[in-house]
């Protein structure tokens, strides 16, 4: 079993938790890690990029000049794509860009990633979120004592209204529960920072 110090909300080490080797000890995989990211990004793209074609665009319905004797080349519609205001060759449609990886590789990519900030010393477990109010000062001071830095995942066992309208509005900080973390999130951020509780989420929904 990972052993780790757990502080509280001032940064002051109150007791140590073991969390299983399963999911934050292990090897990182980086090629899991990376086709999770990719798969993120990719399904964030909104795909509606649109361009018309020749049939598309208003007008040209008339030939231009006849077919011979101008002097001139041939054309049949001024709304060929050669022409300024024509259609758009081979331009992008709307299309979806997101696609699913297999539920064996995201686990694994998952595993990866909070393993790699255990080892790198980027993993911050703290007892308890104590937010009482919504207030933004609470949560700067709880990340400056315990050394997060200006980006961080902070991760609860449930959604906190109060902890996450807290941390909304300061730069680099991201809240999640811990059913709904993923890869890019983890990865993306200077500290992961979790509750205990959240800690033994993880290792329920993630073994």
């Amino acid at each position: 079993m990972a052993k780790f110090d757990v502080v509280d909300m001032s940064g002051k080490k109150v007791k140590s938790i073991e969390l299983s080797d399963d999911i934050f000890a292990i090897k990182p995989n980086e090629r899991a890690m990376h086709a999770a990211v990719v798969n993120f990004l990719a399904n964030q793209r909104q795909g509606t990029q649109s361009t018309k074609t020749r049939g598309e665009v208003r007008g040209g319905g008339r030939k231009p000049w006849r077919q011979k004797g101008t002097g001139r080349a041939r054309q049949g519609s001024i709304r060929s794509p050669q022409w300024t205001g024509g259609g758009v060759a081979l331009g992008p449609k709307p299309r979806d860009y997101s696609y699913r990886l297999n539920r064996k590789l995201k686990r694994l990519a998952l595993k990866s990633a909070i393993s790699a900030k255990a080892a790198a010393g980027e993993l911050v477990v703290v007892d308890e979120f104590k937010i009482e109010e919504y207030k933004t000062k609470t949560v700067v001071k709880m990340l400056d004592a315990i050394g997060a830095g200006k980006k961080a995942l902070i991760v609860s066992d449930i959604a906190s209204e109060k902890l996450v309208k807290s941390a909304a509005n300061i730069p680099g900080v991201k809240t999640s529960p811990a059913g709904l973390i993923n890869v890019y999130d983890i990865l993306n951020a200077g500290t992961f920072v979790l509750s205990v509780d959240a800690a033994k989420r993880i290792e329920e929904v993630f073994a």
